[in-house]
């Protein structure tokens, strides 16, 4: 199945079903039907063929309709973040090769005064050219793409390196939708709530709903208030939440009581992007009692891949914590294995580097064959992340390969020190990063942001880590800021943190 016809077999079926709702405005399977066709028309005349057409700004259901579009006239859909600098931006507009960029005017109005010279149409102006097209978008859609067609052009977080365009195709985003759907079933009466931006990867997530015929409640941009308020008035039974998402709702609700009356139709919480702390799930399970699941992936793996669904976190929650910590177990059609920097597998229970092979693969990164090689080598995927398979089978993501801190020769997973600290009184949110050492290379630095005015006193946190872990994994330094730096999908940008911390050293303060 291509992307579009998701949209053209549901409105065939349930035309008068609701796909989206954003706000006040509903759209129904065959109202979206149609502004497929007409976006696809659209940009078959604004773009050349197998040309790429760029979109930018916060969630609207103007993403919905070039998420499938695009692809349905032959073109590449690419992903621009908004939150990044106009220069960054135009950086990617000319690596990608877009001819043409659609979105949010603020962000449009951006790119002019950078200099993007490419026509820049924004929502209003689409809508009005889709119009136009009259009778025209109602005749059945050339067969412009195929499965191995590249539909999606995303560009990786940059959380360890510069951006690379991965390439993702019908084939690729539809299999990581199967995965999805054989992993995690929608219930026949789900709707759901998408608070993540569209930007991201995590994207596909609408398309796995719309493969069942299933509502997706779009929010503009993640806020407590404004969730809680979308999910009561659609009655939402499910939502994907990054870590300080969830955060932020809890504190929410905590402050706001009544606001737990809002969720009582939520029944799934599912995350990703980035690892989600024991305790704020223990905490999340008392204040909302919703079911909770786990997505592994990554943008060059089109979603998700591994799965920890919710048996496993209330087994987790009733008496085995070590699952909490695991990041699930392959879903059909998709293999792993973890490997030695010479691609041979280790020994059950070791860690090495986590290696995957399915069809949901991208084809490779834009204009980048070494870097397409080194990935993909062997026809597995090499995610950068490093981890092991326990006794059971569940896969447990160790840390990236890049956040391994090494102090006086020894590896210190950043994340084994993050665990452990999130767990001391007072602390909210944790980055564990390596700063520079004459002596030792690097030393271990924790980044928190506190949980109320009343810092935890660091030489009391280095002996509660001590208690935990071996020495040289104990944080020297200790530093509290006011927030971490995330990106859209609220991965913490320790690249950021490691250049801060680089250039402010009196944040560093005397070793503990």
């Amino acid at each position: 199945m291509l992307l579009h016809e998701v949209v053209l077999d549901a409105a065939n079926a349930i035309p008068g079903k609701p796909a989206i709702s954003y706000g006040e405005q509903i759209l129904t399977f065959g109202e979206l039907a149609d502004r497929v066709r007409r976006t696809a028309a659209l940009a078959a005349e604004v773009c050349p063929a197998e040309g790429r057409i760029a979109v930018i700004g916060e969630n609207h259901p103007g993403w919905i309709d070039l998420y499938y579009g695009v692809p349905a006239a032959g073109r590449t859909l690419v992903f621009l973040n908004q939150r990044l600098s106009a220069p960054e931006l135009r950086a990617l507009i000319r690596r990608s090769g877009a001819s043409v960029v659609v979105g949010e005017p603020t962000h449009l109005d951006r790119l002019r005064g950078e200099g993007v010279e490419i026509p820049l149409i924004d929502w209003d102006g689409w809508k009005t050219g889709c119009e136009a097209l009259g009778d025209a978008s109602t005749a059945p859609l050339a067969s412009a793409s195929s499965n191995v067609t590249p539909a999606w052009l995303l560009f990786t977080s940059g959380t360890t390196a510069a951006p690379k365009g991965a390439l993702l195709t019908h084939g690729s985003v539809m299999a990581a939708v199967a995965a999805s759907s054989a992993a995690r079933p929608v219930e026949p009466d789900d709707v759901y709530a998408f608070p993540f931006p569209l930007c991201h990867v995590a994207g596909y997530n609408v398309v796995h709903r719309h493969a069942h015929g299933r509502p997706v409640v779009l929010l503009n941009r993640f806020e407590p208030k404004s969730f809680c308020t979308a999910v009561a008035a659609q009655s939402a039974t499910s939502t994907s939440l990054a870590a300080t998402m969830l955060a932020a709702l809890l504190d929410y609700v905590d402050a706001n009581p009544s606001a737990l009356a809002d969720l009582r139709t939520l029944r799934s919480i599912a995350y990703g992007a980035a690892p989600m702390p024991p305790s704020l799930l223990r905490r999340a399970d008392v204040l909302l009692g919703v079911d909770f699941a786990q997505g592994y992936g990554m943008t060059e793996l089109s979603g998700n891949a591994v799965f920890l669904d919710a048996e496993a976190h209330r087994r987790g929650l009733a008496g085995e914590p070590e699952l909490l910590t695991a990041a699930g177990k392959p879903a059909p059609g998709v293999e792993v294995r973890i490997a030695d920097g010479d691609d041979a597998d280790v020994q059950p229970g070791e860690v090495g580097e986590i290696l995957v092979r399915a069809d949901q693969m991208m084809i490779g990164y834009l204009d980048d064959p070494e870097a397409s090689e080194a990935a993909l080598r062997g026809g597995w995927l090499h995610t950068g992340d490093v981890g092991r398979i326990d006794d059971r089978g569940y896969l447990h993501v160790v840390d990236r390969s890049k956040d391994i801190i090494i102090t006086g020769g020894e590896n210190v997973s950043s994340r084994e020190v993050e665990d452990v600290v999130a767990a001391f009184p007072g602390v909210l949110q944790v980055a564990v990063v390596g700063v520079p050492d004459p002596t030792w290379g690097e030393n271990v630095c924790a980044v928190i942001v506190a949980l109320d005015d009343d810092r935890p006193d660091p030489a009391e946190l280095a002996a509660f880590v001590r208690t935990r872990l071996a020495g040289f994994k104990v944080p020297r330094h200790v530093v509290f800021v006011a927030e971490l730096p995330v990106n859209a999908a609220g991965k913490v940008l320790k690249a950021q943190l490691r250049a801060r911390l680089a250039k402010e050293t009196g944040l560093l303060g005397r070793r503990v």
